[in-house]
């Protein structure tokens, strides 16, 4: 079995590329140089090890020793993991983007030797098929167009490069947007878009958009709009009701392929599991309705269960794929660990298997029927077809599928340890600790937090990005920064350890230093500097995960360094004011920017005061700081600094809130 230089790497996906007659090089120093030693142009591959299209482009191309051959005889190739080096992803995917009109995983990029893209585009079939090249006539003609005309290459490469940081630049900062129209703007084109009879947004398929989730729970509150909380609270619901929840075991798949969340993308994301654990527990908050806690409560158990290192640390992410027969692990399918026939469900939960299956929406002959791939024929994917009305029966049968299931070969599980995604998930398990009571969820915050402060800095304070077999590296960028400081400040206002809060404001110091622009606002992604770069960034798109900017806004906020704040919302004023859909995180800081202040100033401890927090933590309210001081219990609630009475009971504070 051939090996390249990926076998040294600690990052799965490149690892699983390590044994492919591709000459694959990381990306750095070594394939560069060869690269002009040579003058061969790089070939950059860009994916990660749950990427579904990533392993066909493999199986199809990296693993064909021809199609290897022209790639190594012709290019430098370079693989990169885009969990492990977002920076990299980020200017090569807004190239893509800017020249394809689309973008995804694995991404597919040709770049000069002095790193300038040229050309790109995503998966590349091993034949002319889906309306795309040939991945190998590809590779014949930009060799030959290399050869024959280098140099009118590279002066694209260079054009096209001073075009993207033109385009992506913000431009000058202005006065920062007026949040009443910016809101109304945001939540019509949300209404416009809205599904009214199955909640999200569009058709198919349909994301799982946690930030936009958030804006509407909370314009729900700003203007008392029962139709925004309905939009959320529908979405929610049927999100939890189809096959993109994971119905035996918990926890949210990527996506739906489908409108009706049906049919997911199976992989499982820890970062989608953070944020959508958040959302199903600000619902229960808003509604007081335990359904959507107990989405919440499956989503922790899952993770729980697992994505937990033994040490605390929380897993990054679960295939798509899973093997289909044991007997031949080569041989994947989609969602083959999560799917059930008929007969297996009827031999295994007998006299339970007809009200499980109506229950279920399971069939004789599978209930895909839209399977282009024929990986689900005689498979069913469980949702909730109808009530579940006999919870006792419901867990018997789930006992039983879980005990078969865990049998089954389990999705590659992708291990290693990222500090932005263990943020996000540190703040949901510590609002889970806030909202439902349950200590061992913030337990499980405080295990990672610690795990990342004790392995994931270095001796100088310098926070790392990626732990994996006990080798942490790759200095953090500005969402590492941003999402642990956030983590912090969530548990300081859980278990008000003031470590917390003296640890998230030094990070948040170590941000400013390291990624703010002082003349215009805002936060670059990476450190001013880094050769291996050709272009810094500016990220303040809202996407599958909050931005690093509009995660950094609201850090400050929360932590009283509102000038910075300000300026921040500044710099992305006009992004905000013309583009509101791409950054509703950053909207809700606008709307925290403008707003007053309102401050909950407890006395006591954690234990004497604990009737005092629980009524804090069980109401919905996103923009209010609390505090604990040493004293006797006590609470007092204060607006834009102007404080009520001291009161001392749970009832009166209550109120006051």
């Amino acid at each position: 079995m051939p090996t390249n230089r990926l076998l040294n790497e600690k990052s799965p996906y490149l690892q699983q590329h390590a044994h492919n007659p591709v000459d694959w090089f990381p990306w750095g120093p070594e394939a560069f140089s060869k690269a002009r030693d040579e003058n061969k142009p790089i070939f950059l591959s860009v994916g990660y090890s749950t990427c579904h299209w990533c392993h066909v482009m493999e199986r199809e191309s990296f693993e064909n020793e021809q199609i290897a051959a022209l790639l190594n005889q012709g290019f430098v190739p370079v693989k990169v993991d885009r969990e492990e080096r977002p920076d990299i992803d980020r200017i090569y995917m807004t190239f893509v983007q800017a020249t394809t009109g689309s973008g995804g995983w694995p991404m597919s990029v040709f770049l000069t030797p002095d790193l300038k893209p040229f050309y790109g585009g995503t998966y590349f079939p091993p034949d002319n098929r889906y309306g795309r090249p040939g991945f190998p006539s590809v590779l014949i003609q930009l060799a030959n167009a290399w050869r024959a005309d280098q140099q009118r290459i590279e002066q694209s490469g260079e054009n096209i490069l001073e075009e993207l940081r033109r385009v992506t630049a913000l431009g000058p900062a202005g006065a920062v947007a007026a949040e009443e129209d910016v809101r109304s703007r945001l939540y019509l084109a949300l209404r416009r878009s809205f599904d009214p009879r199955l909640g999200g947004f569009g058709n198919s398929p349909k994301f799982p958009r946690p930030v936009v989730l958030n804006f509407l729970l909370r314009e729900s509150v700003w203007a008392a709009n029962d139709e925004a909380l309905e939009m959320a609270l529908l979405t929610l619901r049927e999100m939890a009701k189809g096959g993109m929840n994971d119905q035996l075991g918990g926890g949210f798949h990527r996506y739906s392929v489908d409108a009706r969340w049906f049919v997911p993308h199976f992989e499982k994301m820890l970062y989608d599991q953070a944020q959508l654990a958040i959302s199903y527990l600000e619902a229960f908050q808003l509604t007081g309705d335990q359904q959507y806690a107990q989405v919440a409560r499956e989503i922790f158990e899952y993770v729980l269960r697992d994505l937990t290192h033994a040490d605390g640390a929380f897993y990054s992410a679960e295939d798509a794929d899973s093997v289909l027969d044991p007997a031949d692990p080569h041989e994947k399918g989609e969602g083959a660990f999560y799917i059930w026939s008929w007969d297996e469900l009827h031999t295994l939960l007998g006299e339970d298997a007809a009200w499980f299956c109506e229950a279920f929406g399971a069939v004789p002959s599978g209930n895909v029927t839209e399977d282009p791939h024929a990986e689900f024929t005689g498979r069913n994917i469980l949702y909730q077809a109808g009530p579940l009305i006999d919870p006792e029966r419901l867990e018997r049968a789930r006992k039983i599928l879980m005990e078969v299931r865990a049998k089954r070969v389990r999705p590659h599980l992708d291990d290693k340890v990222l500090t932005s995604w263990n943020g996000l998930m540190i703040s949901a398990f510590a609002k889970g600790a806030q909202v439902l009571g349950e200590a061992r969820y913030g337990a499980a915050a405080r295990r990672s937090a610690e795990f990342i402060k004790t392995r994931m800095i270095t001796p100088d304070g310098i926070l790392l990005r990626r732990w994996r077999e006990g080798d942490a590296a790759i200095p953090g960028f500005l969402d590492d920064y941003a999402c642990f400081s956030q983590a912090l400040i969530d548990l300081y206002e859980t278990d008000f350890d003031t470590a917390d809060l003296e640890l998230a404001r030094s990070l948040t110091a170590d941000m400013r230093r390291l990624f703010e622009d002082a003349e215009q606002g805002g936060f670059f992604s990476t450190i001013e500097g880094d050769s291996q770069l050709v272009m810094r960034l500016k990220e303040d798109y809202d996407g599958a995960e909050p931005s690093g900017n509009s995660v950094a806004v609201m850090n400050l906020l929360r932590l009283g360094e509102t000038e910075a704040a300000e300026r921040a919302l500044a710099a992305f004023s006009s992004r905000l004011a013309g583009q509101p859909m791409t950054a509703p995180q950053m909207l809700i800081a606008l709307v925290a920017s403008s707003r007053p202040l309102r401050e909950v100033k407890l006395t006591g401890t954690p234990e004497t005061a604990r009737d005092l927090i629980t009524v804090v933590h069980r109401k919905f309210s996103p923009f209010h700081r609390v505090t604990l001081e040493p004293g006797e219990p006590g609470a007092q609630v204060c607006d834009n600094f102007v404080c009520q009475m001291a009161m001392s009971t749970a009832d009166e504070l209550a109120a006051a809130l």
